[in-house]
């Protein structure tokens, strides 16, 4: 309920995000005859989706600003056999489902599984509306907490929450505030149809993947002095970033399925799509996930120039990237972009001119 961002804000006009088969894309997996029990919580990896990012709520979301909280809840319960149409989170999640379909049928009594958690600052009245819009478009999720109006960040480490997704860019600073991963979803006016059988993630590497250690070096004193920093440490790992440990946990799950011989139909594939270089700073960057046991699928070093075009072309389901310019190209061509407001570059932007 409370106020999201201005650049095609997250709950906007989704109605046509469709999730499409696309060429190369595995098999897809039979559909079960009744809702698997979700695993639990401290065995699974944990994805928290607020309301407004799973579901397109951007009216609902005026009545509230402009009408005040009674009014909001009036108009949810008048309307509530009315299902919402999706929102930027939602092919992510039916992603998720696809890839537990293909894991439960490989490892049947293996609780290593996505857990999709519906949290959000909804009032328990709007959960009948929520509930009935899920059993709708048959999503598998089993559980919710609504907390009337008050900050939901103190539920999401006693669910173990591995990625949180949020409208609202002051509860996803609250959420890394606490060391959990997490971004606030941006959506595009014309959504890139997407793949409904292979999951595909997207990573910036300096302020996401990896600590701002070197971003700060390049603000500070400029791109040679950063080029030059980078291959004097080309064999010290960087820190670890906010989203290490999501990307951490997708290859945990990728490595189910190797184990299986099935590496070249794994139904999750990752990118690291930077503006790095990649003779002159990119060594460090691969070492650092090489040392920390973590593998990319994909490495796209831009040397500067735009990600929009690269990401049109890979169509993840998320991108995740710590500059809002990165953001605003991305979503320009169609990509469900989430900003990672982590790092210098986020004081850099306070300190602009508005």
């Amino acid at each position: 309920m409370s106020g999201g961002q201005t650049l095609s804000a997250a709950g906007g006009n989704t109605a046509t995000n469709g999730s499409k088969r696309t060429l190369g894309d595995a098999a897809k997996p039979s559909t079960p005859t009744k809702k698997p029990q979700p695993p639990k919580s401290q065995n699974a990896i944990t994805i928290a989706v607020s309301s407004r990012v799973l579901f397109n709520m951007e009216k609902e979301q005026r009545i509230f600003e402009l009408q005040g909280m009674e009014q909001y809840i009036k108009y949810q319960v008048e309307h509530e056999t009315e299902p919402f149409s999706p929102g930027p989170a939602f092919s992510f999640v039916k992603a998720l489902e696809a890839v537990n379909a293909q894991l439960r049928e490989l490892y049947p009594s293996s609780e290593e599984l996505f857990d999709v958690v519906l949290i959000t600052n909804n009032h328990a009245y709007v959960g009948l509306r929520l509930i009935n819009t899920i059993n709708h478009h048959e999503l598998l999720i089993e559980r919710f907490c609504m907390t009337g109006g008050k900050s939901p960040i103190g539920y999401l480490k006693a669910y173990h929450t591995n990625l949180y997704l949020s409208a609202d860019s002051s509860k996803v600073r609250e959420a890394l505030e606490e060391g959990i991963a997490a971004a606030t979803m941006f959506t595009p006016d014309k959504v890139t149809e997407v793949s409904d059988v292979q999951l595909r993630v997207a990573f910036d590497g300096d302020a996401v993947l990896f600590s701002d250690e070197s971003e700060r070096i390049y603000k500070a004193h400029g791109l040679d002095k950063f080029f030059e920093h980078e291959q004097e440490h080309e064999n010290r790992p960087l820190d670890h970033g906010p989203l290490k440990g999501f990307l951490e946990a997708l290859g945990k799950l990728q490595k189910k399925f190797y184990d299986k011989g099935q590496r070249m139909e794994c139904p999750i594939r990752t990118y690291l799509v930077t503006a790095r270089s990649a003779a002159s700073s990119g060594a460090r960057a691969l070492k650092t996930l090489r040392s920390w046991g973590l593998e990319i699928d994909e490495a796209l070093f831009l040397a500067g120039a735009p990600k929009g075009p690269m990401l049109e072309k890979i169509r993840p389901h998320l991108f995740f990237d710590d500059q809002m310019f990165h953001i605003e190209g991305a979503a320009e061509l169609g990509t469900v972009a989430c900003h990672v407001p982590y790092g210098i570059a986020q004081k850099a932007a306070q300190r602009a001119p508005q």
